[in-house]
């Protein structure tokens, strides 16, 4: 095999190994120059933009060819509740299990910190005041865009669902006359994905450059006061998504570790960049080519980005209980049933909010009143290793709801999935960058 075959599989076919060699040097780097990896952070953050600035059109042009080629609008609503119903059951089970993995465990028990001497400051307290001023109906209101066009600008994509929506029946309508509009939104939405795959050329560096930003930032000294809480939730987290998610994949026909296999470049990117949204185009891509309706995935994902956030709800859970034993605040089962029923509300207004879990943390907190909200600065420290399982977790949660959508409308082609995760069927070829 010639050297250009090999530097092209690198980045095409054997991306995943491209980019888990890239996260380990990222980390060495991270580890041995702190200073050198810390310095990093722009390169990290510029990957995750690339693909954040195609969101918001790859998510209008595939829903608005879903809906309007299928010529199904009676079946929007429905698709709509199944996955709303799919998308609480899931993430009121994260909850719970965080709270049950910290009252068994108990990891900050023996801490006895005094809210007194914690002042909030930096990034946290900018966390708080966001929280603060969060209501548990704002993500209702927020789907509403000020115009058409901020919608886009923003990256709100609740917003950019809604104008997708509107805009497919509004087509649809148009009977003939709307054909070719949807022919030219289709070539339109295969120029993306051409992007798409061209930005996944820098997936390695951005990982690389992303970890040696997260270890030589928050490295060794903070992991090495907090480590067994990050190895606990990370520890809950992979329980999460080999059981819970197992159960589920299992009762859709399919096999969970055959399902992360397939998605393994999408894994591998979050766990470098801990950012689950950077993947989401090709995750909707590759979720059609497993047998998931096109008019399905174009709404469940966008959607679950919104309304399905596992990782955010254990996080949650675990924090909460984590924070208030820190501070020998003792919950009773009845109390820890209501912080749950808070968070099964405000966990849903994190669309489109930067450090999602920790405002909806501070701001829960900060309602309730039954645990110190100052207690963030705790878990502030490791909160970046926090949320790279989170990521997971909650991306984990996107792979598996389009396919029981799927299969609870009776669309999910099983046969076809099963022959593309067990390797029968050639790999999607989105999933490579064509040769130059």
């Amino acid at each position: 095999m010639s050297a250009g075959s090999v530097l092209r599989s690198a980045f095409t076919t054997k991306l995943y190994v491209t980019v888990l060699v890239a996260i380990v040097l990222g980390a060495v780097l991270g580890f041995v120059a702190p200073a050198a990896g810390a310095a990093l952070q722009p390169v990290g953050t510029g990957f995750i933009s690339l693909i954040q600035m195609l969101i918001a059109p790859v998510v209008f042009c595939t829903i608005v060819t879903g809906i309007a080629s299928a010529g199904e609008l009676t079946s929007v609503g429905r698709v709509g509740i199944k996955a709303l119903v799919y998308f609480e059951v899931l993430t009121t089970i994260a909850l719970i299990l965080g709270l049950i993995v910290m009252d068994l465990f108990r990891p900050g028990g023996g801490i006895h910190a005094d809210p007194g001497s914690l002042k909030l400051s930096g990034s946290a307290q900018q966390y708080v005041q966001s929280g603060e001023s969060q209501h548990w109906y704002d993500f209702i209101v927020d789907i509403i865009p000020k115009t058409v066009v901020s919608a886009f600008t923003e990256g709100n994509v609740l917003q950019v669902l809604l104008v997708a929506v509107l805009f497919a029946i509004a087509v649809k309508a148009l009977g003939e006359r709307g054909a070719p509009l949807v022919r030219g939104i289709e070539r339109v939405s295969d120029a993306l994905f051409g992007i798409v795959k061209i930005i996944m050329y820098l997936a390695p560096i951005g990982a690389f450059g992303a970890m040696a930003y997260t270890t030589g930032k928050f490295g060794a000294s903070t992991l090495a006061s907090l480590g067994g809480v990050v190895l606990l939730f990370w520890a809950t987290g992979i329980v999460f998504c080999v059981v819970v998610f197992g159960v589920v994949a299992r009762l859709c026909g399919i096999r969970i570790l055959k399902l992360y296999r397939y998605f393994k470049d999408e894994l591998l990117i979050t766990l470098g960049t801990a950012n689950y949204e950077a993947v989401m185009p090709q995750l909707m891509r590759k979720l059609e080519h497993l047998g998931a309706p096109k008019r399905i995935v174009g709404l469940v994902v966008p959607s679950g980005y919104a309304f399905n956030g596992d990782g955010v709800c254990l996080y949650l859970g675990f924090a909460s209980l984590y924070i208030a034993q820190a501070f020998d605040v003792n919950l009773s089962l009845w109390q820890q049933i209501g912080l749950l029923a808070v968070f099964m509300v405000t966990s849903k207004g994190s669309a489109g909010v930067a450090g999602a879990g920790f405002v909806i943390l501070a701001a829960t907190l900060s309602t309730t009143g039954a645990v110190p909200v100052a207690g963030i600065m705790l878990v502030l420290g490791v909160d970046r290793f926090l949320s790279t399982m989170r990521g997971l977790v909650s991306l984990c949660g996107q792979m598996v709801g389009s396919i029981v959508v799927s299969r609870w409308e009776g669309v999910f082609d099983l046969d076809r999935a099963r022959q593309v995760l067990s390797g029968e069927t050639p790999a999607d070829t989105t999933e490579t960058v064509p040769a130059a």
